[in-house]
């Protein structure tokens, strides 16, 4: 295991490849750790450093603040310059593809090129993510955790025994990590900043994807000069886990181009 000494604590990451190779940065989606990308990586181009972490208050980081996007954005930054000795592409789902906009954005030296996978530059609403914490600080993480699945995966995945394990990894996710995310979805709105984002990327949506549908994500998608966009048919909002070999048919081509 590997740790980045932060203010806060202990943010935790893994890096798998050849240390002077080009390096990748993997950002997970809420209620996730980094093993949200155990079954893709095996899939993608060989020779290059992959990178992955927990965000704060998930996985074996500790939480600091994290109630600000710019929290999150601040720690990839520190992260990048800790392992990569050049730009990185960064592959961010969800709340990790939020996160990535900003650091892009923000610190464009940083960035090569982006995958922003499930997501967009706006993700939901201040009412309905103080809505989502209210249902977390009364009820619990557990409670809410079959409502989730059907927004994360189709029904296929749903009926398979593999969905307890990611039932299992949302529901024992740390409440207040949980929460802070929450508050930094509530107060981020990247439209702006992202519209002017001028660099590779490639936006990839699932067809089954209740978190953030196709039409949002397309959207997003057309405010990126020259970004494609893909989806993939009976994905929900967790492509990755749900299917592996149709993410990385996308991934690993945009890696060959724009990683090396």
């Amino acid at each position: 295991m590997q740790v980045l000494n932060r203010a806060y604590g202990a943010l935790h990451y893994r890096v798998e490849g050849p240390d002077d190779a080009p390096v990748v940065v993997f950002a997970n989606s809420l209620g996730t750790d980094l093993r949200l990308w155990d079954a893709l990586l095996p899939m993608l181009p060989q020779g290059l450093r992959y990178l992955r972490y927990d965000k704060q208050g998930h996985g074996l980081s500790d939480l600091g603040q994290a109630d600000r996007l710019q929290d999150h954005v601040d720690d990839v930054a520190a992260l990048i310059a800790h392992v990569a000795q050049a730009p990185v592409v960064f592959v961010g789902l969800s709340i990790g593809g939020l996160i990535g906009q900003a650091v892009a954005s923000q610190h464009p030296d940083l960035i090569r090129a982006l995958v922003l996978s499930n997501t967009a530059a706006r993700l939901g609403t201040a009412e309905s993510w103080r809505d989502r914490i209210e249902a977390v600080r009364r009820d619990g993480l557990p409670a809410m955790a079959d409502g989730v699945m059907q927004r994360w995966f189709g029904p296929d995945f749903r009926a398979t025994p593999d969905l307890a394990l990611w039932r299992n990894m949302l529901a024992r996710t740390s409440a207040d990590g949980y929460v802070a995310a929450c508050h930094a979805l509530a107060g981020a709105d990247q439209t702006q900043a992202t519209a002017a984002l001028d660099l590779p990327t490639a936006v990839i949506a699932g067809s089954e994807d209740g978190a953030s549908p196709p039409d949002l994500v397309q959207a997003t998608a057309a405010l990126i000069k020259d970004a494609s966009f893909d989806i993939i048919p009976g994905a929900g909002h967790l492509p990755c886990v749900e299917t592996p070999a149709a993410h990385a048919a996308i991934i690993a081509p945009f890696l060959e181009r724009h990683a090396r």
